[in-house]
């Protein structure tokens, strides 16, 4: 690190935890965000401020009036423009020193297959199950660590999947691609505007330790926030064998950097 970026990251260098070795494995590590709404907007701006040093965010939506209500990464002045690229903006105001890469698409199949080889960690921000899964089999599929979060109403949601530990369940192992769910969203069932930054923030938290490697990340636990009362509640989770994604499947460790 140069000097300047000795007094940028000062706070962080005087945690033990994390010291001039770890801040060094954020200034190399890459990052996806997947969903630059609600969720997106509180997470990314942390990741970037605390030196995470290649961020790719991707989604294919515009932003729209409602979208200010919580989503903070956009302002009145990005209404009509591309949410990746409204927020690539943003980031590079608060740290122009990184490498931010927009792209203005759906994740699938295709897309995170040339993506995922390069990336450390993944965070699922988005709010569609059938997107949900096709992130959760392709970070299995790559052996990259995966923080999903999710919000509606008052009730938020965090868990990690990590498919380099062979006890992590991962998302289907919780809800299976078979099952049948019926789509609800913000636009229809209404959102607190402060709890997606609440879970968005924790994701970062969450991306940031395993990156780092310190502390106890969510694996085999679900963070359950209650915004109404609240309340914080943690559920065990245990894999399933009989998992259509991850069920009776060998998981070699993956190293980052490596």
């Amino acid at each position: 690190m140069n000097d300047g970026q000795l007094l940028r990251y000062s706070r962080h260098l005087l945690l033990d935890e994390i010291d001039v070795q770890g801040q060094e494995r954020l200034l190399a590590a890459r990052v996806l965000i997947i969903g630059a709404g609600g969720l997106g907007s509180a997470a990314a701006p942390y990741l970037a401020a605390a030196g995470v040093g290649t961020i790719t965010l991707v989604d294919h939506d515009l932003v729209e009036l409602t979208n200010l209500q919580r989503q903070i990464m956009h302002t009145e002045h990005s209404l009509g423009k591309s949410k990746v690229d409204s927020g690539k903006q943003f980031l590079l105001g608060l740290n122009s020193e990184l490498i931010i890469h927009a792209i203005q698409e759906k994740a699938s199949e295709a897309l995170l297959k040339s993506l995922l080889p390069s990336i450390d960690v993944v965070l699922d921000c988005t709010d569609n199950f059938a997107t949900r899964q096709i992130i959760n089999a392709a970070c299995f599929h790559h052996r990259v660590p995966l923080v999903s979060g999710s919000a509606l109403k008052f009730d938020g949601q965090l868990n990690v999947f990590d498919a380099r530990n062979t006890k992590s369940p991962c998302y289907a192992c919780l809800f299976s691609p078979q099952e049948q769910f019926e789509e609800v969203n913000c636009s229809s069932m209404g959102i607190f505007s402060p709890l997606v930054g609440i879970i968005g923030a924790m994701q970062a938290a969450q991306a940031l330790q395993l990156l780092i490697g310190f502390g106890q990340p969510l694996v085999g636990r679900m963070l359950l926030w209650n915004a109404h009362n609240t309340q914080i509640d943690e559920i065990r989770l245990t894999r399933n064998p009989e998992c259509l994604v991850c069920g009776n499947a060998e998981t070699p460790t993956k190293s980052f950097g490596n």
